[in-house]
């Protein structure tokens, strides 16, 4: 068998209007011209309109494309179901509505070439975004910094790539400490970015940050309030299990 160069791992819950809409077509036609090999695995997370039979048509039509059918368990727990199922050498997550277009990745390549083991993506500006979205990534960046003390521009773009080995070794680790269920992890997870750097940094991966575009999306998943104490709770609860020594590291 080939070896895979490029996984890209899109998670998936209730994405049928964004699915109708092409945007697994637009993902389609940036890899197909591809030099390098690639496949596109396609994590369902327990949704509850027709995004799994629309991802499992798309796939029958299209080689290199995989469905994984997951219960309802959040973005993070298919994020990590997806990577751990993928093939390539680097593993790329992005959102299915592409507010990063996929084209994106390009820039990430000389990075992994210099020996980086995570490329993340950093949005220099939030063109669109209401006011509540700036002020709690604002705040977030300050209070990370002085928590975790990640050094990074933008922890929260859902545009990120690692190596395999990365991969395996954080996305493992995160899955011993709060194993996959239905409830660990909510539909959005504010600290699932931040452990996936702060375990990065904790094993010796080397990070780079590359500013991308960025297309403000309306979310119905994403609240002021809920946010904003969900995410204060996961980054202490990450700096709590790094000072227990949860992750074993």
């Amino acid at each position: 068998m080939k070896n895979i160069f490029l996984s890209v791992i899109l998670t998936n819950y209730n994405e049928e209007e964004n699915l109708k809409g092409g945007a697994l077509d637009s993902i389609m036609e940036y890899l197909k011209p591809q030099k390098y090999s690639w496949e596109m695995v396609l994590v369902d997370d327990g949704s509850s309109d027709s995004t799994l039979k629309i991802l499992q048509e798309y796939s029958k039509k299209h080689s290199g494309v995989r469905v994984i059918a997951n219960p309802h368990m959040g973005k993070a727990a298919g994020v990590i179901t997806g990577a751990l199922a993928g093939s390539g050498e680097i593993i790329l997550f992005t959102d299915t509505d592409q507010s990063t277009p996929i084209s994106e990745f390009d820039k990430f390549i000389p990075l992994f070439n210099e020996g980086f083991g995570i490329v993340i993506g950093s949005r220099p500006s939030r063109p669109g975004a209401p006011l509540f979205r700036q002020i709690l990534a604002w705040g977030m960046v300050l209070i990370r910094t002085i928590v975790l003390q990640l050094p990074y521009r933008d922890t929260q773009c859902g545009f990120k790539a690692l190596t395999r080995p990365a991969a395996q070794k954080i996305f493992n680790l995160m899955k011993q400490v709060h194993p996959l269920s239905a409830i660990d992890y909510p539909s959005t997870n504010p600290g699932f970015d931040l452990e996936i750097l702060y375990l990065a940094r904790k094993l010796g991966f080397r990070v780079g940050e590359v500013g991308v575009q960025w297309f403000y999306r309306e979310s119905k998943r994403v609240t002021f309030i809920k946010d904003a104490v969900n995410g204060l709770k996961e980054l202490f609860l990450v700096r709590y299990r790094s000072l227990v020594n949860a992750y074993k590291i």
